[in-house]
């Protein structure tokens, strides 16, 4: 019998990357001189951020700063997903971040199909908040991988487990 090689595609941030990001954001707000007497905060809960600040111009600048330390800890931007601008008490403007983790339905069912539409000789399942992709061929697992890298479906993807 032919042996069956898989990986998994999965969607993991690591928080304590997120959480340092968000330290470093504080910091320099509250060292930077156009933040002075604002109402500006950055704040992580479980799994979301919340950015507070006096108006949207000031609220662009705090993502701004925000992202930058995302990016220097490792941290993919594909893996905020901003909510809508809201009205936030005392005429400050609030915006919710949620942190990607897991692979969400719609998201699993499009890499699926991605990978069912190159026509390589694969197989690729949902699990729960993850895909698994099994062949019994690696160059097809390695193909597969590329396709799904070439593809952009807007969340950070890693490929982990390989077994071969």
């Amino acid at each position: 019998m032919a042996q069956e090689f898989s990986f998994d595609i999965v969607s993991k941030t690591e928080m304590q990357e997120v959480a340092n990001a968000v330290q470093q954001a504080q910091k320099e707000l509250a060292q930077r001189f156009d933040f002075k007497g604002s109402k500006s905060s950055i704040e992580l809960t479980k799994d979301e951020i919340v950015l507070v600040s006096d108006d949207e111009g000031k609220l662009r600048s705090l993502k701004d700063i925000l992202e930058t330390k995302l990016i220097k800890r490792g941290v993919s931007l594909k893996a905020v997903d901003y909510a809508k601008l809201e009205d936030a008490a005392l005429g400050t403007v609030r915006q919710k971040a949620k942190i990607v983790q897991g692979i969400e339905s719609e998201k699993a069912k499009a890499i699926v199909k991605a990978i069912k539409d190159a026509k390589l000789k694969v197989q690729a399942s949902i699990q729960s908040d993850q895909v698994r992709v099994t062949g019994r061929n690696k160059d097809d697992l390695q193909k597969a991988i590329s396709l799904v890298k070439e593809k952009d479906f807007g969340i950070p993807l890693q490929f982990t487990n390989y077994r071969g």
